[in-house]
C-alpha cells in the first residue's frame, strides 16, 4: 500500500470505530482503559470529566497511546496503534461541537461544567494486521 491509501484506511477505521483502549502513564507505569472517541482527519477527541485520574496523568505526562479498530473477529483483524501527544480542551465551541446524546450518561450536556475533551495529536501511527502483513507506518 503506498502512503495514500495507508491514510485512507486509517480514516476508514477511525471513522467507524468509536470505542479504543487508552493508555496513558501513572507513576512510571501503564495505565488503560476503555474510551469513546470521535475523529477530525487524524486529531482524536474523548470526552472525560475534569475531576478523573486521566487528567491529573495527562498533566504529568502528556504522552498517550492509543488502540483502535479491532473488530473481535481474530486473528487478521486490522487496527490503528497510536502514539500521540494529549492537551486538555474545555472551550465552548468544541464541547458544542463534539457533544452528542452518547455523552448524556455522564454529563448534562455541552454547558456541563466537568465536562472536558481530551485531544490526542498523533506523532506516529501504524496500520496493524492487515491480513498477516508487517505493521504498515503511516506518515503523518
Amino acid at each position: 500500500m503506498d502512503q495514500q491509501e495507508l491514510k485512507e484506511a486509517a480514516l476508514k477505521i477511525l471513522d467507524e470505530n468509536y470505542v479504543g483502549v487508552l493508555a496513558t502513564i501513572n507513576e512510571n507505569k501503564p495505565h488503560s482503559r476503555y474510551m469513546t472517541f470521535f475523529n477530525e482527519e487524524f486529531t482524536l477527541y474523548t470526552a472525560t470529566s475534569k475531576k478523573t485520574q486521566k487528567v491529573d496523568e495527562l498533566e504529568k505526562n502528556p504522552h498517550a497511546h492509543v488502540l483502535l479498530g479491532y473488530e473481535g473477529d481474530g486473528v487478521g483483524d486490522t487496527f490503528l496503534e497510536i502514539e500521540g501527544e494529549m492537551s486538555e480542551h474545555d472551550d465552548q465551541q468544541l464541547l458544542e461541537e463534539l457533544w452528542n446524546e452518547h455523552l448524556s450518561g455522564w454529563f448534562s450536556g455541552p454547558d456541563d461544567p466537568n465536562l472536558l475533551f481530551i485531544a490526542i495529536k498523533p506523532t506516529r501511527m501504524r496500520l496493524m494486521n492487515k491480513k498477516g502483513q508487517e505493521p504498515q507506518n503511516i506518515e503523518l
